[in-house]
């Protein structure tokens, strides 16, 4: 096979590519089943803006129900640098705080 053929199949190859993924897909995720639970903290709204955006709120029924308040501003932290979560610095105490009070160590009794 010549150049110019290698050349025409790979540009072919490429196009097709290309074109399959310029097609939209779609899919649909079932419904949360865990909601953060309703506060009047300044918390509650910012971690409904920014948590759930990547993932349920199920994921604090699976933190340890004693956590305290450096834990949580650890976890808060961890999403923001490693997982890139758009959270605004200015939020993030009134995060943890809506956190440690509704589901670490500082829960009402």
């Amino acid at each position: 096979m010549n150049t110019k053929a290698i050349v025409a199949a790979a540009s072919a190859i490429l196009a097709l590519g290309v074109a399959g993924q310029a097609l939209s897909k779609s899919i649909e995720l079932p419904p949360d089943g865990v909601q953060f639970k309703a506060s009047s903290l300044p918390g509650y709204a910012k971690a409904q803006a920014n948590c759930v955006a990547c993932h349920s709120a199920e994921y604090m029924l699976y933190q340890p129900p004693s956590a305290p308040r450096p834990y949580w501003d650890a976890m808060v932290k961890r999403m923001k640098m490693v997982f890139n979560a758009p959270i605004n610095d200015a939020d993030m105490p009134e995060i943890v705080d809506y956190m440690v009070k509704t589901f670490g160590a500082e829960q009402a009794k």
